[in-house]
């Protein structure tokens, strides 16, 4: 019988045609995941055999990853801001560069209505509620992205007023931010992307013919749902922010960890 780090090096070593220099940190997520451990957790445990019983659903794991469907699907949740999101097949993965999106709000704004357009999972509009105290709507036109943001903001205790909408058709008015990490992606763009991406929805990444459709649709639209002097955040591809900022007629951006102008700031009625 093979001890729990003798499994963590077999699947490293398989999984390596998917995931190459991350197959040790997708391993250990996977063998925590089929154990049920926390990550946390897994130092202590390595020299304990690992059990036969679970030797199937870790075989199941690694073969679903070699398909090349994204790891976030497989052990269902991923962390974003700190804390942990519910995540499946069918709404965007949370990501890192999202966070600049969020902590240029917090810095920004203290409190208030908040709209989270374009939800998915919800973790944009969910963790400002719990970060930043703010009263959430999370809108999203896919009513099984709304299902899962539902469940993610019971999670964490924030009372969320959920809304189907096709962008801002059926949102009301008087919010104090809004929020969106909309598809921008160009169109041509798609194919190239990676396998697992591939696997995201095309609906919450494809932007159009050059990725600024939904960015058009905002800059016509948002006006009417946005308090004066309240904030318009958007997440932008790379190489986006210049045309997004002449679209709102002004703004900021601020960039990720990567140095990427990110994000795009707009204040209503203001010049940044």
């Amino acid at each position: 019988m093979s001890s729990v780090a003798e499994a963590l090096h077999k699947t490293a070593s398989e999984l390596l045609p998917a995931a190459g220099e991350e197959a040790a940190q997708q391993a250990r997520l996977l063998v925590c995941h089929v154990l049920g451990l926390h990550p946390s957790a897994l130092a202590a445990q390595l020299h304990t055999v690992f059990p036969a019983q679970y030797q199937a659903a870790l075989q199941a794991c690694i073969r679903r990853r070699l398909a090349r469907e994204p790891l976030q699907y497989i052990v269902g949740e991923w962390e974003f801001m700190g804390l942990p999101f519910a995540v499946r097949e069918g709404a965007l993965i949370p990501r890192q560069d999202t966070e600049t999106l969020c902590e240029a709000v917090l810095a920004k704004v203290d409190g208030g209505r908040l709209l989270d357009l374009c939800c998915g999972t919800g973790c944009i509009g969910i963790s400002l509620a719990v970060l930043g105290g703010f009263e959430v709507t999370l809108a999203d036109i896919s009513p099984a992205c709304l299902k899962l943001a539902a469940q993610n903001a019971a999670r964490h205790g924030v009372r969320a007023k959920v809304l189907r909408s096709d962008m801002f058709q059926a949102v009301g008015e008087g919010y104090d931010v809004i929020c969106c990490n909309p598809p921008y992606i160009p169109a041509g763009e798609l194919a190239a992307l990676q396998p697992e991406v591939q696997r995201e929805p095309k609906l919450a990444l494809c932007g159009g013919e050059d990725g600024l459709t939904y960015y058009r649709r905002i800059a016509a639209g948002y006006a009417a749902h946005l308090k004066p002097g309240g904030l318009l955040a958007l997440e932008v591809g790379q190489g986006q922010a210049g045309a997004v900022l002449r679209l709102l007629g002004g703004g900021e951006t601020k960039k990720d960890v990567c140095g990427v102008e990110r994000v795009v700031l707009y204040v209503k009625g203001e010049g940044l």
